[in-house]
């Protein structure tokens, strides 16, 4: 199957999306484990065992549950029609949306080493926003094999 460079192009997007968001999570977390107070068994928790639970379903259950495939399905190819990854404000946007989060990581990492909020949540909430890009990736590859779909992705 040869597809369009549109589509070539987004389910790249897709990709490097949620590798760059992964990339910017395992900086994060090297980054706790070297300035935040508390024992290996905390930062091994907050940053590792809690946050791949969250990624873990917010990546399986879109995949694994139709009622929320199917509108998951239906998001991503309205993102591949919008032209999501295929002009260069878009690809700007797509990166730049990850690294603003992971800012309120570094800044809540920051607080906690001042005596604030130790940051348990923010690394589980970017673990399941890790785990809702790799769905998409996924559902990327979905799509491409869906016969509704084939005629416009294919040259």
């Amino acid at each position: 199957m040869t597809h369009t460079r549109a589509w070539k192009t987004f389910k790249r997007m897709e990709d490097s999306v949620c590798l760059f968001a992964g990339l910017i999570y395992l900086a994060a977390v090297l980054h706790a484990w070297r300035v935040l107070p508390g024992g290996v068994g905390l930062k091994a928790t907050v940053t590792l065992a809690a946050p791949a639970a969250f990624g873990a379903l917010s990546a399986l259950l879109p995949l694994l549950v139709k009622p929320l495939r199917q509108p998951m399905r239906r998001y991503v190819w309205t993102s591949f029609q919008a032209g999501f990854g295929q002009t260069p404000l878009s690809v700007l946007m797509g990166l730049a949306l990850p690294a603003i989060l992971a800012a309120l990581i570094f800044l809540q990492i920051r607080g906690a080493t001042h005596g604030g909020r130790y940051p348990a949540g923010i690394f589980s909430a970017y673990a399941a926003g890790i785990g809702i890009l790799l769905a998409q990736a996924l559902l990327v590859r979905d799509l491409e094999r869906d016969p509704e779909n084939r005629a416009a992705i294919e040259e």
